[in-house]
């Protein structure tokens, strides 16, 4: 989504105001929305701690600011402000814009991966910990050595520094390699392909686990939406069996209450037969 994109007039144009006019429709949708759970929920200190009703405010309050600071930015600046000023005001708006992605994140109530994502970022914070604990240890142990490595024996020095050799640390021990630095001696290249053969050993325990812990998170997930959709299944069919159950005690009702007229009826015909009979009988 765009908003306030300046053409060299200053103008915003047609396509850009449309879809201001779209986010500003979506933007008032989300915030009724927003309020409406807000002002239902019983308790308001835990609404506002969910993670997902947080994900919400983020995602919503960055359009009311950078409404804000467009209107403040438009009025009558400081004296002396100059580029400088307007150069900030650029960079809030487009660090606020950025912000507006977390409306992705919104899938996650629907979303079943996104779900078990979650669940298992939550579950194995312990895991994730021992994980960067792993990189911080071994990058501080290969940084200093390649350092060392590159700068008493190597050709070409691409290791400036220690803090400049952790980039190339990270990245070897993640198995990614972009080769902007690469070793030249061959020391420095031995204590590359221990940095390696190290990362790959460190990262494959923590990330063992990490991955058993989203299979079964995945499948109780899977598993409790399933229950949930059939006790709804259920509900709705108790609910129809009632009410088929209802409309026979009604009907059984109503057959009995004609049941009961017509054998009245009867007895009165029967009566008045009798009574006719009895009359003749006297007559004779």
């Amino acid at each position: 989504m765009c908003f306030f994109f300046l053409t060299l007039q200053g103008e915003c144009s047609q396509r850009c105001y449309n879809i201001f006019v779209l986010e500003t429709v979506c933007v008032a949708w989300f915030s009724l929305e927003f309020i409406l759970r807000f002002i239902q929920t019983q308790s308001k200190c835990s609404f506002l701690r969910t993670p997902l009703n947080v994900i919400d405010v983020v995602a919503i309050l960055p359009y009311y600011i950078t409404l804000i600071v467009d209107s403040l930015s438009v009025g009558e600046k400081p004296a002396g402000s100059g580029n400088n000023y307007l150069e900030k005001v650029g960079l809030v708006l487009r660090v606020l814009r950025a912000l507006r992605i977390f409306y992705v994140m919104r899938l996650a109530r629907h979303s079943l991966g996104l779900q078990t994502l979650g669940l298992t970022v939550r579950r194995c914070t312990r895991e994730f910990g021992l994980l960067v604990l792993f990189l911080c240890v071994a990058m501080a142990l290969f940084s200093p050595l390649v350092f060392l490595a590159e700068s008493e024996m190597g050709a070409k020095q691409e290791f400036t520094s220690i803090p400049g050799s952790y980039w190339w640390a990270v990245i070897s021990m993640t198995t990614v390699g972009y080769g902007d630095m690469v070793p030249r001696s061959i020391p420095g290249q031995v204590v590359a392909l221990s940095s390696i053969l190290s990362g790959i050993l460190l990262m494959a325990f923590p990330v063992t686990s990490i991955f058993h812990t989203f299979s079964r998170s995945y499948v109780e997930l899977k598993e409790e939406q399933r229950r949930s959709l059939r006790q709804k299944l259920d509900s709705q069919d108790s609910t129809k069996s009632q009410n088929s159950e209802d409309s026979q005690e009604t009907d059984s009702y109503h057959g009995l209450t004609e049941a009961a007229a017509s054998s009245i009826h009867q007895r009165k015909s029967m009566a008045l037969h009798r009574t006719a009979e009895m009359r003749a009988s006297m007559q004779t």
